[in-house]
């Protein structure tokens, strides 16, 4: 079984007691996660059409790679090096946190985690395209390479939020949210307590920006 496929089986079954109905919690922060250029930003834009608030500063704004916005809190970068200050302010509300600091959640926060899952060799180049937008070195690894290391910090992240007792999660492959966002818009809102406007969500979904398919 491939990495993707095995992301796949696990889709949806998400792990925690209360991984699926019910109100979300005010104090559970909502995190939207997953490798650069998987559609972590799309879910951020339809959490928030749906009614869930995003904490963002609007530090890095929209542009051609992303030009519905970006969605960040720039803190979050800080993460690795303990500034985990701002979180409560994150309670109740969704923001973006790239998979790479996840390990960084302090444990006494209950985390929903909607993590956004690509095809490697999709997300590959779209993160090449914008590279070469920013006149930026395409070529310091090889595909190949890069793959390999993709899948091993995509298990070895699968494995710490399965092993973390505070942390419900949830995989949402990009390419099924964009041919299918009825059946996975309703999974996502399950997921958060069924409390969320899901026709609004599905209004955000725009498959023009699916530009680098396998």
């Amino acid at each position: 079984m491939g990495l993707f496929d095995l992301f796949k089986a696990n889709r949806g079954t998400g792990k925690g007691p209360d991984q699926a109905g019910g109100s979300l919690d005010p104090g559970t922060i909502v995190i939207v996660s997953g490798l650069p250029r998987s559609g972590t930003s799309m879910m951020m834009k339809m959490l928030e059409a749906g009614g869930l608030d995003p904490l963002i500063d609007n530090v890095r704004t929209a542009d051609d790679d992303n030009p519905k916005g970006y969605y960040e809190f720039e803190r979050v970068k800080a993460l690795d090096k303990g500034d985990t200050e701002w979180l409560p302010m994150a309670q109740g509300k969704v923001v973006k946190v790239i998979s790479a600091l996840l390990k960084y959640l302090p444990s006494e926060y209950r985390y929903k985690v909607i993590f956004m899952r690509r095809r490697l060799e999709e997300n590959i180049e779209s993160q090449k395209k914008m590279l070469v937008n920013r006149g930026e070195d395409t070529e310091a690894v090889s595909d190949e390479e890069l793959g390999a290391l993709l899948e091993k910090h995509l298990r070895q992240i699968d494995t710490f939020l399965n092993s973390q007792p505070n942390i419900d999660l949830l995989y949402v492959p990009y390419h099924e949210m964009v041919q299918d966002p009825h059946a996975n818009i309703s999974m996502v809102n399950a997921f958060l307590g069924n409390a969320l406007d899901a026709g609004k969500m599905t209004e955000v979904v725009d498959a023009k920006l699916y530009r680098n398919r396998a």
